[in-house]
């Protein structure tokens, strides 16, 4: 059996995502995302994820939907403070790490020097 265009788009990788997911990453909330299914705007398909039921959503069409609501520049905004908190939370365990090395280096002096 042949796949037709529109249901190759819900296997593959990356071009669906759940309700749960589309929550998290483009900050909705489960009201917004039935509302906008039922208003005939979102195309979805009931799934199971671990046993859990949920609705497997198409991402460009969340996007979309996040653009019209929030406008053009949410989305970016929303990820720059993403990618901010981790190159935050990256540096501060590097100085730690580098803390830790720095101590290290001082017993190894002290050990040299006796």
């Amino acid at each position: 059996m042949a796949y037709t265009e529109d249901q190759a788009v819900w296997v593959q990788k990356g071009a669906t995502l759940s309700d749960k997911t589309a929550q998290k990453e483009f900050g909705l909330r489960q009201e917004d995302i039935l509302a906008t299914i039922r208003a005939g705007k979102l195309q979805y398909r009931h799934t199971t994820l671990y046993g859990n039921p949920c609705l497997k959503l198409m991402r460009e069409e969340v996007a979309c939907l996040v653009n019209e609501k929030y406008g053009m520049d949410y989305l970016k905004q929303r990820n720059a403070k993403t990618e901010l908190g981790k190159v935050q939370t990256a540096i501060r365990s590097l100085q730690r790490k580098l803390a830790q090395l720095e101590k290290r280096k001082a017993e190894l002096m002290a050990m040299l020097d006796v």
